[in-house]
C-alpha cells in the first residue's frame, strides 16, 4: 500500500466516525465457540478482509456484523447518518430500518439475495422502494443505469434472473445492493463457486465499484488473491479467534504468525 493511500486512511480517520465500531463480539453454539473477542473499528471507503479456512469463524463473525445473528456478548456500533446506534440493541422493526438504509449484503449464491420470480430491474427497484422512492419513471431510469453499471444489457431489465447465468445474477445481485448507495457493504464468499473468468471480471468491477462510491466493506473469503485485490486492511482468523491483523500488503507479504505462514504459503506453493 502506497503512503499516499496510508496518509489517505489516517485522514479518514482524524476527520470522521467510524462506520463500524465493533467491541468484543463472541458468538458460542453450547461450548463451541463460533469466534470469541472480536474488536475493530472500519472508516469510510475502507475495506476490510477477513480470511482463514473452513470452520475459522469468518461467516460467525459475519453474521453478527451484519446484525444476522445475536451475538453472546460484545457489541456493533453502526454509523446511522452521524449517530452511532447499537445494532443489536434495536427493535426488530428499528434494527430493519437502519439495515434498509445503512446496510448491504452481497451472499455467496446470488439466489439468496434475489428475488428469482421477479424481474431484473423490479430486484433493483425494490431496493429503491424499501429506501422511500416512489416515482415508478425515476425507479426504472435508475434501476436501467444499475443494469449498465455491472455491464448486464439494459434490454434484460424484464428478463427474470433464473434466466441469467451465475456471474450475472450476481451482477444483478450487488445493482441490488449498491443502488440505494449504503454506507457499508458485507460480502460473503462474493466469487465463490464462479468460473476463474468471470471471477475475475467480478472481481474488477467490486473494485472499480467499491472505489468509485467510496463505501466501506468488509469482505469474507477464503481466497488470499481476493482479498489482496479488494482489501486494505485484513484479519486472519483461527478458530474462531482473529490471530493476526493489518495492512493486507503486510500481512500477505510478511506474516507473522504461523498459522498465517501456512495459509499464504499453500498459495504460492
Amino acid at each position: 500500500m502506497s503512503d499516499g493511500l496510508d496518509l489517505f486512511r489516517q485522514s479518514l480517520q482524524a476527520a470522521s466516525h467510524p462506520v463500524l465500531d465493533v467491541s468484543g463480539i463472541t458468538r458460542l453454539y453450547g461450548e463451541r465457540i463460533g469466534c470469541a473477542d472480536v474488536n475493530f473499528r472500519l472508516w469510510p471507503g475502507e475495506v476490510l478482509g477477513i480470511v482463514g479456512e473452513s470452520g475459522s469463524g469468518k461467516s460467525t463473525l459475519l453474521r453478527c456484523l451484519a446484525g444476522l445473528d445475536q451475538p453472546t456478548a460484545g457489541r456493533v456500533l453502526l454509523d446511522d447518518h452521524g449517530t452511532m446506534v447499537d445494532l443489536h440493541n434495536l427493535s426488530e422493526p428499528q434494527r430493519r430500518a437502519v439495515m434498509r438504509r445503512a446496510l448491504g449484503i452481497v451472499h455467496q449464491n446470488p439466489r439468496d439475495g434475489l428475488r428469482m420470480d421477479v424481474s431484473a430491474g423490479g430486484n433493483v427497484g425494490e431496493r429503491l422502494m424499501d429506501r422511500g422512492d416512489r416515482h415508478y419513471g425515476k425507479i426504472r431510469t435508475s434501476a436501467t443505469e444499475w443494469l449498465r453499471r455491472v455491464e448486464i444489457d439494459p434490454a434484460r431489465i424484464d428478463d427474470l434472473p433464473r434466466q441469467f447465468s451465475g456471474g450475472m445474477q450476481q451482477r444483478l445481485q450487488i445493482a441490488r445492493v449498491l443502488v440505494s448507495e449504503p454506507r457499508l457493504v458485507f460480502m460473503d464468499e462474493p466469487t465463490g463457486g464462479l468460473d476463474v473468468s468471470v471471477q475475475a471480471k467480478l472481481l474488477d468491477l467490486l473494485r472499480s465499484l467499491v472505489r468509485e462510491l467510496n463505501i466501506a466493506a468488509v469482505i469474507v473469503t477464503h481466497d488470499l488473491a481476493v482479498a489482496r485485490l479488494l482489501t486494505d486492511r485484513l484479519m486472519v482468523m483461527k478458530d474462531g479467534a482473529v490471530i493476526e491483523q493489518g495492512l493486507t500488503d503486510q500481512v500477505l507479504d510478511d506474516p507473522q504468525h504461523a498459522y498465517t505462514q501456512l495459509l499464504t504459503s499453500a498459495v504460492l506453493s
